[in-house]
């Protein structure tokens, strides 16, 4: 007898909208096309690729088993197998010559961003220095203009206590009769 689950009838799956086919005339329309793909299905994940480790030589062996020699009977299939232990060296030394190149690039393009970091710092700090002493020059004005607002004010104070205490000491000294003088502020 079969079983039930395998007379039981699925449900025909719901049928897909037939998709026009685009061709990409270039690389921005590609990458829109990537782009609506990815934005149809947004709790899809992204597979972002991580980047790829740079090529590097395999190292030399420590212990060579088979030096080949300059004898005379060597075969004709050891310059093959020489040939291509040559090709792996050279390319091992061009490796290391890249890598110390772009070392010596690396240290100089540090040097320079040391060295620029340093010049600006220094001119952050002149131009700081210049703003407090503006700052300082403004407040000094405002004080100075504080003061002749003040010594404005004061003289006519005085003048007023000058003149009450000339005419108590004008009573006094009419005898002498002195002009009094008063020294306006400036």
């Amino acid at each position: 007898m079969a079983s039930p689950a395998a007379t039981s009838v699925r449900p025909p799956r719901p049928k897909k909208e037939p998709q026009t086919l685009v061709i990409p005339k270039n690389a921005a329309e590609e990458q829109k096309l990537k782009l609506e793909r990815l934005m149809k299905n947004p709790d899809k994940a992204v597979p972002i690729p991580e980047k790829m480790n740079e090529w590097a030589p395999r190292p030399p062996p420590e212990f060579v088993r088979d030096v080949m020699g300059s004898s005379a009977g060597a075969g004709s299939g050891e310059f093959h197998v020489y040939r291509h232990l040559r090709r792996r060296e050279y390319q091992r030394q061009d490796y290391m010559d890249a890598m110390a190149e772009k070392q010596k690039l690396d240290a100089e393009f540090q040097k320079r961003l040391e060295k620029n970091k340093i010049a600006a710092e220094e001119q952050t700090a002149k131009r700081r220095k210049k703003r407090q002493k503006l700052k300082e020059k403004k407040l000094l004005a405002k004080k100075m203009k504080l003061e002749q607002k003040k010594q404005k004010e004061e003289p006519s104070q005085c003048q007023e206590q000058q003149t009450s205490s000339s005419e108590e000491a004008s009573g006094a000294e009419e005898e002498e009769e002195e002009p009094s003088v008063v020294i306006m502020g400036r």
